[in-house]
């Protein structure tokens, strides 16, 4: 019986995949919002193989870019064979963006859409598409209205795959993305109502690659200008239980300027800041 499962639930996304063939194919040349995260890299992938030199991915680096997803995207775009263009942006220039409201990311994407669109017109592609999944629908996402009146299709979600048959579909193709964890922006550990300024961003953001370099991987350094709290998976709390580990730690964060750290006892959990209900409209009074 469990073999019988598998090959149905096989049978079933290999359905997916060429459903998302077949829409790529009549998309037609097509610019991929590229992040070199799980769902855009295999969107990328995909698209590459059914659109030859007809696809372009486009990525913007800025201070809220984890350097680490950069690198990746970079590397990523280079195996495919696909032209990668970077552009430098910082959305903390956009004041609705800096003061960090419930719907930061509908301007954090009508940003990028926009970059975009030009791009993509400069360069006479007719699509704009994005990595977002099937279960993204499900969760706060003020950046989808965005996506809606900038005209950005969402390929994965046309062909109804989930994030988890992303990641299926993505280690079949040898992608080495398709177990990476969750990386979203790094404002997205900074409290909503927050002002987010570029120093912050790069506190996070130094604190995070000098975690990783302990052998941490699913971690968040969620801050709010005076005190840092660190989530990772409980898996891991092992490897911090040496007093030497800490005082380490400590050292290097106080250099960072993150005098007060905490660590969170129950782990890391995605979205700790989110609202429990779907993005409300933009512009609708938000803080």
């Amino acid at each position: 019986m469990a073999m019988e499962s598998s090959m149905k639930d096989g049978g079933r996304l290999a359905e997916k995949v060429q459903s998302l063939e077949t829409h790529l194919r009549a998309m037609g040349p097509t610019l991929v919002a590229f992040s070199g995260g799980v769902d855009s890299s295999y969107l990328l992938a995909v698209a590459a193989r059914v659109l030859s030199e007809n696809v372009v991915a486009l990525m913007t680096v800025s201070p809220s870019t984890p350097p680490h997803d950069a690198r990746q995207a970079v590397s990523i775009a280079a195996r495919l064979g696909v032209t990668l263009v970077t552009v430098p942006h910082n959305e903390l220039d956009i004041a609705e963006y800096a003061t960090n409201p419930l719907n930061r990311c509908y301007y954090c994407k009508t940003s990028l859409y926009e970059i975009c669109r030009r791009e993509a017109a400069r360069r006479g592609l007719t699509a704009i598409a994005d990595g977002v999944n099937l279960d993204d629908l499900g969760d706060y996402r003020p950046g989808l209205h965005s996506a809606q009146e900038h005209g950005v299709r969402h390929p994965l979600v046309e062909a109804k795959l989930s994030k988890d048959e992303v990641r299926q579909a993505s280690r079949r193709l040898g992608l080495p993305t398709w177990d990476k964890p969750a990386s979203p922006c790094l404002s997205s550990r900074i409290p909503y109502g927050t002002r987010i300024t570029s120093a912050m961003l790069s506190r996070v953001a130094r604190a995070e690659e000098f975690l990783r370099s302990l052998g941490l991987d699913e971690l968040r350094v969620r801050y709010d200008g005076e005190t840092a709290r660190i989530e990772m998976a409980p898996a891991a709390f092992s490897l911090l239980s040496s007093p030497s580990t800490f005082r380490r730690m400590a050292t290097a964060l106080q250099s960072l300027g993150l005098t007060t750290v905490t660590l969170d006892l129950e782990g890391y959990r995605s979205g700790v800041f989110n609202p429990k209900s779907k993005a409300p409209p933009p512009g609708g009074g938000l803080p």
